[in-house]
């Protein structure tokens, strides 16, 4: 039989940050988390999340109806405590690893699971994940006009005096992807050339 070169087939990966709780987000959010998911399945890349409800659950839900793949890291040790203890939900996702890790644990390994985070709304949680991304140097999307934490991030890197990273803001779902997916392949290109 003949072997596959799997390097060939390893998809690009695209973490979705976003607050769970979506109450306070803006009119509109809900659809444009759900046109970012679609847009990443249409650009055959893997969307990855937090197993959770909210903003993240949204865009899961985008990518699998454009027929994407999603897989989910949950903060749980097991599918009982998923659902019984955190009380989150299965579908729209592929795959669910239980990492056991709590929220704190799973952030940092759902943002190092990715070639590349692109927040939507959020809160503390969200912002969390942004700075473990930012600290990791990967390529980030920030959809602005969502509220939350995603609306401060600008801000937040001003006053901080660390420049951007690979942090870029668009308020448009279409462009923020097309800017990531550009990020994505501009650190593949370097990393074939180092």
């Amino acid at each position: 039989m003949k072997k596959i070169d799997t390097a060939y087939h390893l998809k690009y990966k695209i973490c979705i940050s976003g607050a769970a709780e979506i109450e306070h987000c803006p009119p509109g959010t809900i659809e444009k988390a759900e046109l970012i998911g679609k847009l990443i399945a249409e650009a055959g890349i893997v969307l990855v999340d937090g197993a959770t409800t909210g903003i993240p659950w949204y865009a899961a839900k985008g990518a699998k109806e454009a027929g994407g793949i999603v897989i989910g890291l949950s903060p749980a040790e097991s599918k009982a405590a998923h659902v019984r203890t955190y009380r989150l939900p299965l579908d729209y996702h592929d795959l669910i690893i239980y990492t056991g890790f709590g929220y704190s644990g799973r952030n940092l390994l759902l943002t190092r699971s990715a070639d590349a985070v692109i927040t939507i709304y959020g809160r503390i949680g969200t912002l969390n994940e942004f700075t473990i991304a930012f600290e990791d140097k990967k390529p980030q999307g920030v959809l602005t006009g969502t509220g939350g934490t995603s609306d401060e991030l600008e801000h937040i890197l001003k006053i901080a005096h660390r420049g951007n990273g690979k942090a870029v803001f668009d308020s448009d779902p279409r462009s923020l992807v097309e800017k990531v997916v550009a990020l994505i392949y501009a650190e593949e290109e370097k990393r074939e050339i180092e």
